[in-house]
């Protein structure tokens, strides 16, 4: 059974960093792309960053670029998502997740989902 279980999440002050892991388990994750999404309060699911198991291949949402870096650990099976320079909009509930064969930003391509972790940015 493949699970997702996200850690690092919390409250930062505005221009501060936090990282977010994602914990990876249950198959083998060769061929699959794992994601970040955020959810912000009253608004769609949305995507952040992704990165291609085999190979390292990333992608990532403009409002993000330049700020957030994701990278893996092969070895540990798990994704990491360093956030720079956080703003009060980048609020919300990260989500991990993974998907077969794509590099993308479309949630409904990714077919695994973690349970989230809380951001809270202040101004």
């Amino acid at each position: 059974q493949v699970q997702l279980v996200e850690s690092g999440g919390g409250l930062v002050q505005a221009g501060g960093s936090l990282r977010l892991s994602c914990a990876a388990s249950g198959r083998t994750f060769s061929g699959y792309t794992l994601a970040w999404f955020r959810q912000a309060p009253g608004k769609e699911r949305e995507f952040v960053a992704a990165i291609r198991w085999s190979g390292g291949s990333t992608s990532y949402a403009d409002s993000v670029k330049g700020r957030f870096t994701i990278s893996r650990d092969n070895a540990k099976n798990t994704v990491l998502l360093q956030m720079n320079s956080l703003k009060p909009e980048d609020t919300a509930v990260y989500y991990c997740a993974a998907g077969f064969g794509i590099l993308g930003a479309t949630e409904r391509w990714y077919e695994y989902w973690g349970q989230g972790t809380q951001v809270t940015v202040s101004a």
